[in-house]
């Protein structure tokens, strides 16, 4: 799957796609209708499959003192939209120039730079500067630059539309489950292993250490979790994700995964690390005894949980 610059000419062999046009972080059940329609007009059509996204965030970019809400990276969306059947994605720097770009000037780019044959949005798409362009406008401007436009009403489940904010809330209260749902696979954070303290490997359970980054921060605490290695490899886990109250210095938020029955080097390897279920929140031990007591129990909840799973 090919990842274009949103900026530049799309390439002659994919001009004329059918251009499905959103944010898609977390590609979400209401993100996967409109990416489903893009793709079932272009195969209809005989055209190209581009998914289009913003990076950084246009959020991100207007209010850069945002807590980190990111619920996917780059390149996870690119898996996603890629296993979806989308043949490119495309990626709009959001900065200056595109935050001042009209409605008109919006459309006139999706025409000319990105060639669009066709572009499908959700039914609350907005933009142009000052948001001053909606899926109406968006319409009469793909008439003039000969391109169409299709919209796609939200997704509800459980009486409540699909939304990026609705997975952000129940991560941030510590149900995974309820996320998965709306997302129809867990919350998965992608990171490189990096070496840490090795605290968890004097305790008899060694963890790999991947930093937040840009991810959205869920409930502190210990859960189940499921990890993915490079080569697929599958494996159920215990981690404790947060800032280790137990452990003295300079809080750091990390998420640290124990695998179950795993013995090998993962330093420097890119894994996901998928939340299965909250089990407990962090807490401050008396001691490190006490903490490898607890530790104990909670391998053994998570690995309960998992079998089920």
């Amino acid at each position: 799957m090919e990842r274009l610059d949103g900026g530049s000419p799309v390439p002659a062999g994919l001009r004329g796609g059918i251009v499905a046009l959103g944010n898609f972080d977390g590609f979400h059940l209401g993100h996967q209708a409109v990416i489903g329609r893009a793709i079932e007009r272009a195969r209809g059509e005989g055209r190209p499959a581009i998914v289009a996204t913003f990076d950084p965030h246009p959020m991100g970019y207007f209010r850069p003192a945002t807590p980190p809400f990111r619920l996917t990276t780059l390149d996870q969306r690119q898996d996603l939209f890629a296993a979806a059947g989308a043949d490119a994605m495309l990626v709009f720097p959001f900065g200056p120039a595109l935050a001042a770009q009209s409605p008109e000037q919006f459309a006139a780019h999706l025409a000319d730079m990105i060639g669009a044959g066709g572009v499908v949005t959700g039914t609350d798409f907005t933009f142009g500067k000052g948001r001053a362009g909606d899926v109406a406008r968006l319409a009469e401007l793909g008439a003039a630059h000969d391109f169409s436009t299709d919209t796609v009403a939200p997704v509800t489940l459980g009486g409540e539309p699909v939304s990026s904010s609705r997975i952000r809330q129940h991560l941030i209260a510590g149900e995974p489950g309820d996320a998965a749902r709306l997302l129809t696979r867990p919350f998965t954070i992608r990171g490189e292993v990096e070496h840490g303290a090795k605290l968890g490997r004097q305790l008899g359970y060694p963890t790999a250490n991947l930093r937040l980054g840009q991810y959205l921060r869920p409930r502190y605490g210990i859960y189940a979790v499921r990890g993915t290695l490079p080569d697929g490899t599958i494996l159920d886990g215990a981690a404790n994700l947060g800032i280790r109250p137990t452990i003295e210095g300079e809080p750091v938020e990390l998420l640290e995964p124990y695998f179950l029955d795993f013995t090998g080097d993962l330093y420097g390897r890119t894994i996901d690390v998928a939340l299965i279920a909250f089990l407990r929140p962090e807490a401050k031990f008396d001691d490190l005894d006490a903490l490898k007591v607890q530790m104990a129990n909670d391998v053994e909840e998570a690995r309960a949980i998992l079998s089920r799973t």
